[in-house]
């Protein structure tokens, strides 16, 4: 125990340090790979270290080398912070070290899900019924709910995917936005669905309803010699926030049109789908809850630590089928277990960090914390288009801003520049075939003041000479 401790202290010292040092450090890592392999040491010692001295060493060679991710400063993806509740019960989590599969060996844990489960969906305003599985992050989310998806789509048609695998089976069509996220298409590849089909969108990502009619009406593609049965199995994915404008589909609509078509419905909505617990924001996802399946991530918009996907699923069934397995050796309950709604065997205890964000937020809080994310979105909108020369290019209707510096040589100069100087992480991206700079504003400690920061160092970079 006293070495455990020592280690423990150790890192706690460290840990604090570090976070103390996010208001005012450079966001971008300020060393290389190469200099934190030659810091740690690529060889391996022949003689065992005291914990305490790797714990050290850990620390003082890779914090040089380290992304200031939870600052208030950092926008260049949609990821969040880590609330205060949920870090120390991350840190409980690694401690308690449960394998979190099994009600009867960890019934702390399966309490913590059902209850933590039992909120989310409260919160986000979905079928009371629904299940709700805990995955690493929104991609696995997004397979999960997939997967119940297709298993229940070509169970109609009279194929048992679990029996028979899908070779020799009926095609199963996917049909989504041309907007959606990249990791709907690796969840389908994944799934052994192949490239989903395209809707038309708008000029904010938001699926054209219409065109979805077209598409569902039209035959599909033709892969393989199999008969096609009637109605053709046909998932549809949705989104609840555009990972460049963060729109929303029009979930009344589309849904509508999928359930006429008699397909399986699914939104992605790894930031934008806590909208629905802001009653100012709530509006962009009504219909939603209409859909079937609904994939999101703890660690964006609620801000608990890695990893921690959700993947909901309406019927709590069809998701046991899809991921549930079975094992002389497993003491399975006649309730279900956790392990009935995820893919992973060996899992950590993700539901006590979510359980801890909503215990500390309360509903209220969380509303709170949507709302501030989108007003902090609204002034860097408002700030950027009274710079000359810089063009907002979405509707800023949730987290999201889009902007270009008159042209994509100078936009990706304005970007460089930001990065050199450090005082804060924007990205770029391409959207619409232009380079823009994508702000993401997903941490719970971004102020008002990290946002004026911020858009000082903005007007730095896009004024004067900026280098090639």
């Amino acid at each position: 125990m006293d070495e455990r401790e020592a280690a423990l202290r150790q890192a706690h010292g460290h840990a604090v340090r570090w976070l103390a040092s996010l208001s005012d450090r450079p966001v971008p890592a300020r060393a290389t790979v190469d200099e934190i392999v030659r810091a740690l040491g690529a060889e391996l010692p022949d003689a065992p270290s005291t914990p305490a001295d790797v714990v050290d060493l850990m620390a003082t060679a890779c914090e040089p080398g380290l992304t200031a991710f939870p600052s208030g400063r950092f926008y260049g993806f949609v990821v969040g912070g880590t609330e205060p509740a949920a870090l120390a019960a991350d840190w409980l989590v690694s401690a308690w070290d449960q394998n979190c599969v099994m009600r009867a060996v960890t019934p702390a844990y399966t309490a913590a899900e059902e209850i933590a489960g039992a909120w989310l969906i409260d919160l986000l305003g979905l079928p009371p019924d629904s299940a709700v599985g805990f995955t690493t992050g929104a991609t696995m989310a997004n397979f999960t709910c997939l997967a119940a998806g297709r298993d229940t789509v070509l169970r109609r048609a009279g194929w048992s995917v679990a029996h028979d695998g899908l070779a020799g089976g009926p095609p199963v069509r996917v049909i989504t936005g041309q907007d959606r996220h990249m990791a709907i298409d690796l969840a389908l590849r994944y799934l052994g669905l192949g490239r989903p089909e395209l809707v038309e969108a708008d000029a904010q990502g938001r699926m054209d309803p219409e065109a979805l009619r077209r598409t569902l009406a039209a035959p599909g593609p033709v892969r393989g010699a199999v008969p096609v049965p009637v109605p053709v199995p046909t998932i549809v994915v949705l989104q609840a926030g555009d990972i460049h404008s963060g729109a929303f589909d029009p979930f009344p609509e589309t849904i509508r049109a999928a359930r006429e078509a008699g397909a399986w419905v699914h939104v992605d909505g790894a930031f934008g789908l806590w909208a629905a617990v802001s009653p100012t924001h709530a509006h962009l996802t009504a219909g939603c809850a209409q859909a079937d399946s609904w994939a999101t991530d703890a660690h964006k918009t609620l801000n608990v630590p890695y990893d921690c996907g959700l993947a909901l699923v309406r019927d709590a069934a069809a998701l046991r089928s899809a991921m549930g397995l079975q094992g002389d050796y497993l003491i399975q309950h006649e309730h279900g277990d956790p392990i009935d709604k995820v893919p992973e065997l060996s899992r950590r205890g993700r539901a006590f960090t979510v359980w801890a964000a909503l215990r500390s937020l309360g509903r209220q809080g969380v509303a709170d914390l949507v709302d501030r994310l989108c007003r902090h979105a609204r002034a860097f909108a408002t700030g950027i288009e009274a710079i000359d020369g810089a063009t907002v290019l979405n509707d800023v209707v949730f987290t999201q801003v889009c902007a270009e510096f008159g042209d994509d040589e100078r936009t990706d100069r304005v970007l460089a520049r930001l990065l050199d100087e450090g005082a804060s992480w924007i990205s770029g991206s391409t959207w619409h075939g232009r380079r823009v700079m994508r702000i993401s504003v997903s941490n719970w400690s971004t102020t008002d003041g990290d946002v004026s920061h911020t858009l000082d160092a903005i007007r730095r970079a896009s004024s004067g000479p900026i280098r090639s």
